[in-house]
């Protein structure tokens, strides 16, 4: 540990103590900061460093020093308000998502050049994808990093600005728009242990269009195999991994042959993927200050995951009266994701009489096939004695069209720069479909590990919405800028919302301003949390996702989802001390009322106990019909659950310097400080609650550990790069603070215990050297020290020694890790640039 600190303070300290030198040697030519933005702000010709909000920016340099080819990796590495899921339960694995300040994926908004990306099709509804649970966001890893000129990241509430989903910030992905470029990257890697190996290959071209246009095309091919953490599985082996002798003769022999032995259980890890990405982006001029530009996206990926490991004895049936197991030596069946993304969008934009106006349509569309191999209906084997084992489980579609006019225009109204004036309006329609399983998938209790989605579950729905908004900025006297913005939005589902947005700027001097924001916003429910329905049923047990928007829904006592509504505060400090030297810090908070989280599970049957009739009411009115034999029957819900107010402190130094006519030095050190409390729990209607079952709260122990606990409370992120002729070099330190979880064999968290995983220091480092010209070799690690995060611990239950998170792998590492759960990673890698 003393090594890692000591380079943490080393780089913390280069860009403060070399302040001193910065006059004589700074060139912040090529600086970030001097990037002109197009995010959160509607003027002209704004740099970074001259904005009134706080925004960072990513350039395509930093994503080449990553050594995982993906954007969501990327931005964590760069960015320490920025914190990316390890892994996610059932189909949520496929798609893992990204959050920005310890919120949900969900209250982030991605743009693409400034348009809305529409959202992914999957949603995260097992609770095993803890904090981001009940996201539908946008899927950062379908844009390829080759494709990408910068990231401007808004970390700032905007919702007034842009709409729905921007109470965080905003992600505006800026495409490269080069006629002339051309490059080639390989990478390889895999992780320390020697599994989850990754290769990745991308090419970028530019091309005219005439004499008057570009087209930027980008293609990416990405494989990922398979990773495994945790140990073996206390259901079938003893903690030293010898076969428990309490296990049939069956199993026993099963267990001991399997191939995976004595790891038989290969579930938890990352997911294989198969992913290939394309994107382009275009514009032409059509004279007169007019052009026409396009620009858009396709992705197929296929991706297979493991479910948990399932004895012989899980699918037998009799044969002269001898029992046949389907699969002697145990199984674990597969879930398989086939998914095919588009977006595209065409617009038109220009400038006539001073009134700049930009008419555009944008649409994205986004199909997920749910498959199960490597399985078996156990209903139908040991009735019939034949089963498929291969199933589709049925699938999901999503939609979104979204139409904008954007018109602005300066005014000379006497002040110290013209009034910007910028209103504009937006159609958008949305859908999302939940498709049928096969009749084999939804029989009785379906394939094992995953059940197929029921008649009762599938549904087309959609909604559209229109908004207006209007945007004034100007600067009142020389130095201090106004940015004012309001936004009405009318729903289809649940009717009219406006908000707004001021923004102030105060330079005291050229090394000093001062900068704020109050703002109020909102976030529409997804179609996925308003509509998703599952049904899970085995003759033993029955849970039932019930739909927030259902005659169900209602049954138990739940009201239809109403939009959340947040209020933003922020305050800051821009310093400029000497040339090359920046220096942010910004103090925020973010209240979000009536906030959608998901129920967990809520009782309606336990052994012969009925625990509530509503629950048992709500499941029937939803169009389930159980037979009786289930003697565990539960629902869970999507709801408006609690309010929640998150602080905390965004702070950056960036100090670019010459140590000689040869050598330069890019110093970076971010820190971010995020704490987020409920303020007030939704009470759980009467119609489930069951006090002699102590079933009272509609948030549990666990719940409100995830969102108070399970992000680092702060993080800090000092990075030095070096460069001197062909060769550079960057060291990167990710110092987490500590995160918990309540650990409880049934997951609810009552009268569990708090685990909590303390400070970590990962180290990352990158070489990269220019053998020929264009021609650069590069080599690294993440997580260079390979540091793991802590395992959950075991526990004597009824004298079988148990993981206490209700798992059931000994050592299986908290998911709740914000540097992964696979440890240390280092890959090779080759740009070519012609």
């Amino acid at each position: 540990m003393t090594h890692l600190y000591w380079s943490t303070s080393l780089v913390a300290c280069v860009a403060a103590a070399l302040s001193t030198q910065a006059a004589a040697q700074a060139d912040d030519a090529g600086s970030s900061s001097s990037t002109i933005i197009v995010t959160g702000t509607r003027a002209q010709g704004v740099a970074a460093s001259d904005s009134a909000a706080p925004i960072q920016i990513v350039g395509a340099d930093a994503f080449e020093r990553v050594g995982q080819p993906d954007l969501t990796q990327g931005l964590q590495q760069n960015l320490p308000s920025i914190t990316a899921q390890s892994l996610g339960g059932d189909t949520g694995n496929f798609t893992l998502s990204a959050a920005l300040r310890g919120l949900n994926p969900n209250h982030t908004l991605v743009l693409i050049n400034g348009k809305r990306r529409h959202p992914s099709a999957n949603f995260q509804v097992s609770p095993g994808s803890g904090a981001y649970q009940g996201a539908a966001a946008a899927d950062l890893n379908l844009i390829p990093v080759d494709a990408i000129a910068r990231v401007e990241v808004l970390q700032d509430g905007a919702a007034a600005q842009y709409g729905t989903d921007a109470i965080a910030g905003v992600i505006n992905i800026i495409l490269k728009d080069s006629a002339t470029s051309r490059s080639v990257s390989l990478t390889g890697g895999q992780y320390f242990k020697g599994d989850g190996e990754t290769g990745n290959a991308q090419v970028n071209l530019g091309l005219p269009l005439g004499s008057s246009g570009y087209l930027n095309l980008t293609g990416e091919a990405r494989i990922h195999e398979r990773s495994q953490v945790g140990g073996i599985d206390y259901r079938a082996q003893n903690p030293d991994g010898s076969v428990r002798d309490d296990l049939s003769d069956l199993d026993a022999i099963g267990v001991a042959t399997n191939e995976h032995y004595p790891y038989v259980n290969i579930a938890q890890g990352d997911a294989m993927y198969r992913l290939y990405n394309f994107a382009y982006n275009a514009g032409y001029e059509l004279g007169g200050d007019t052009e026409l530009y396009s620009f858009g996206t396709y992705s197929h990926r296929y991706a297979g995951a493991f479910q948990n490991y399932r004895l012989a004895s899980a699918v037998t049936t009799q044969v002269d009266g001898e029992t046949v197991a389907l699969y002697p030596t145990g199984f674990s069946p597969r879930q398989v994701f086939r998914e095919d993304d588009l977006a595209f969008t065409f617009g038109l934009r220009g400038e006539a009489s001073g009134w700049r106006w930009d008419l555009s349509s944008t649409y994205g569309h986004d199909t997920q096939a749910l498959w199960l191999d490597h399985s078996a209906n156990a209903s139908l084997y040991a009735e019939t004695g034949a089963t498929p084992t291969e199933f589709y489980n049925g699938g999901f579609v999503s939609t979104q069209w979204t139409n904008n006019l954007d018109i602005s225009r300066e005014f000379e109204v006497g002040l110290a720069t013209p009034l910007n004036v910028a209103f504009g309006a937006e159609h958008r329609r949305e859908t999302f479909k939940i498709r049928q399983g096969d009749a084999n998938s939804t029989y009785k209790e379906g394939g094992q590990g995953y059940p197929g989605f029921q008649e009762t579950d599938a549904g087309d729905h959609s909604r559209s919405n229109v908004a207006a908004y209007v945007d004034l900025s100007v600067d009142l006297f020389e130095g201090f800028q106004v940015d004012l913005a309001g936004r009405f939005e009318h729903y289809t589902d649940f009717g009219d919302t406006t908000i707004g947005k001021l923004t102030a700027r105060y330079d005291l001097s050229d090394a000093i301003a001062v900068r704020g924001t109050v703002s109020t916003g909102f976030r529409a429910p997804t179609l996925q949390q308003e509509f998703y329905s599952s049904t899970t049923l085995t003759p033993t047990y029955a849970i039932v996702l019930v739909p927030a928007n259902s005659a169900g829904a209602a049954t138990a006592g739940f009201s239809a989802l109403s939009p959340e509504e947040s209020v933003n505060l922020s305050l800051g400090l821009v310093l400029n001390p000497a040339p090359g030297l920046q220096m942010t810090i910004d103090a925020y908070q973010t209240d979000i009322d009536d906030r959608i989280l998901s129920s967990g599970f809520l009782l309606g049957k336990l052994g012969p106990n009925v625990v509530s009739q509503g629950v048992l009411d709500a499941i029937a009115d939803r169009g389930n019909t159980l037979d009786g034999t289930q003697g565990y029957v539960a629902m869970q819900i999507f709801t408006n659950a609690a309010d929640t107010r998150t602080r905390g402190i965004d702070a950056t130094v960036s100090y670019d310097f010459d140590l000689d006519d040869q050598s330069r030095v890019n110093a970076y050190v971010g820190f971010n400080i995020n704490d987020t409390e409920v303020r007030r729990q939704a009470a759980l209607p009467a119609a489930v609650t069951s006090e002699a079952f102590g079933q009272v709260a509609l948030l549990g122990p666990s719940a409100m550990t995830i969102l108070e606990d399970a992000t680092p409370k702060w993080r800090l992120l000092p990075s030095l790069t070096y460069r001197r002729g062909a060769f550079s070099a960057t060291l990167r330190e990710s110092i987490y603070g500590e995160v918990s979880r309540i650990l409880s064999l049934n997951g609810t968290g009552v009268g569990g215990t708090r685990q909590t995983m303390g400070t970590t220091a990962v180290t990352d480092i990158d070489i990269q050297y220019e053998f020929a010209d264009g021609m650069t070799f590069g080599i690294g690690a993440n997580n260079l020290f390979d540091k793991r995060p802590d395992t959950a611990p075991t526990i004597n239950d009824g004298g079988v020694l148990r993981p206490a998170d209700g798992t059931y792998v000994y050592n299986m590492p908290m998911l709740a890790s914000p540097f992964g759960i696979n440890g240390g990673y280092y890959y090779a890698k080759l740009r070519v640039n012609f």
